[in-house]
């Protein structure tokens, strides 16, 4: 049976929970929770993570969250990729990318790294640059508000109605894109 991680980026931490940075988490709640209406997320000690097994078809799926900040999220991931010995083509990293409008839901494989100092930790740890993503949009800061302090705001009252779409729109493209 073909394994695959879908790993969820965020920040740990209550502080966190409700901010743009988060998105991942919320992606990978989603991903949890419609899977099997159970499913819960226990901490796995290995690779500092919370993380539930579901199956999606013929392929077991790990779905992970790493219990740190965002930027440093690459030896969490790097431990899960050993513990279930999958090759970094198979891991599916869910993160935001203000360089999409909030709501847009692409899949990637590879590339650049966008400034994104989470995906920059996975890369370092991985050795490699080619593993698959889904990038959520967040938009743009508005006027000149620095990106790192946008990232880490609320969801205007305007997105935060629009976000359990979003999160079901990105599990769409993981199941369709990614495990077809």
């Amino acid at each position: 049976m073909e394994t695959f991680i879908v790993v969820g980026l965020g920040n740990s931490g209550r502080q966190y929970a409700e901010t743009r940075h988060n998105i991942g988490y919320l992606v990978a709640d989603e991903m949890a929770g419609r899977e099997v209406a159970s499913s819960r997320f226990s901490v796995h000690k290995k690779s500092g993570t919370q993380l539930v097994e579901v199956r999606h078809g013929q392929r077991k799926v790990i779905v992970a969250k790493p219990l740190c900040l965002m930027n440093v999220s690459g030896r969490p991931v790097q431990a899960l990729a050993r513990f279930y010995s999958v090759n970094p083509s198979n891991i599916v990293v869910v993160h935001d990318d203000m360089e999409l409008d909030f709501g847009q839901v692409a899949h990637k494989i590879g590339g650049g790294l966008a400034g994104h100092n989470g995906l920059r930790s996975i890369a370092q740890s991985l050795g490699t640059k080619e593993f698959q993503r889904i990038r959520v949009g967040i938009g743009r800061p508005p006027g000149s508000q620095p990106p790192a302090s946008f990232v880490l705001k609320p969801f205007s009252t305007r997105e935060r109605p629009e976000l359990p779409f979003v999160c079901s729109d990105a599990v769409d493209v993981i199941e369709r894109e990614v495990l077809g």
